[in-house]
């Protein structure tokens, strides 16, 4: 009787340290790198994924081109939320795990005032270029940090050759934080990507840059070749990628890849 109640009591434990196991396993942080054109839809997804999932999402945020230098600098995450061009650039040196790229959405550099503000005329290059130099103040990413919209409108205003009149009413900030001013109302006008115009109340979007200064990214998601959860990382951008991720993508600027 004492063999069978020890062979018994040894099951249970092995199934306990099973079940345990499988719930810190189910319980894994991920460590998610995303740029902050990304930052609304991960706010409104992250605690719907982890209610769903039982995983803890890590996020750090930057712009697309410093994580990109991150990772390649060592730095590991177990998902990877960029723009395609660098995330194809970060495959082709092994550092994804292979065909793990999936494209997300595509937001355009916007140019947006307050809510409520009389919206400007840029339908043109021509008029776009009025309404930069009547406006008070402007504002936008500093392109020194590699931000897309920052590097995007520094070189329309040099093309319209008003980068030097303009520097004095402008205002640069490190990222994404040029749409703030404009909900604050410490900055007339501003130019960012339109996923980051949509997501601040306080805003509202003009329009995309005109003509062939039009300009749109497409964002994705890669899992990095030396990812610690790359299952808990694919479940991430199966939701993304899924009708709930698609249905919040659409509601914070941006449309579809």
């Amino acid at each position: 009787m004492a063999k069978t109640g020890g062979t018994g009591m040894a099951k249970w434990m092995i199934a306990l340290a099973a079940s345990l196991f499988l719930t810190a396993a189910r319980a894994d942080e991920i460590k998610v790198m995303s740029t902050v054109a990304l930052t609304p839809t991960l706010s409104e997804l992250a605690p719907k994924f982890e209610k769903d999932s039982g995983h803890k999402l890590a996020i750090t945020y930057s712009t697309a081109a410093d994580l990109k230098k991150r990772v390649e600098a060592g730095e590991t995450a177990d998902v990877l939320l960029l723009t395609r061009p660098l995330l194809d650039a970060l495959a082709g040196e092994g550092k994804l795990a292979a065909g793990s790229v999936v494209n997300l959405g595509k937001s355009y550099v916007a140019i947006g005032v307050r809510a409520g503000a009389k919206r400007p005329d840029i339908s043109t290059p021509e008029k776009l270029k009025a309404a930069i130099l009547a406006a008070k103040s402007i504002s936008y990413a500093d392109p020194a940090n590699g931000g897309y919209s920052g590097v995007v409108f520094a070189k329309l205003l040099e093309s319209f050759g008003i980068a030097e009149q303009v520097k004095a009413k402008t205002t640069l900030t490190p990222s994404s934080q040029s749409v703030d001013l404009v909900a604050a109302g410490e900055v007339e006008l501003d130019a960012a990507m339109a996923s980051e115009l949509a997501a601040v109340p306080g805003t509202q979007i003009v329009g995309p840059l005109p003509g062939d200064y039009y300009s749109a990214l497409v964002f994705a998601g890669g899992i990095p070749a030396a990812a610690k959860n790359a299952p808990g990382a694919k479940a991430l951008l199966d939701l993304l990628t899924g009708p709930a991720g698609l249905a919040v993508l659409q509601t914070k600027g941006m449309d579809r890849p």
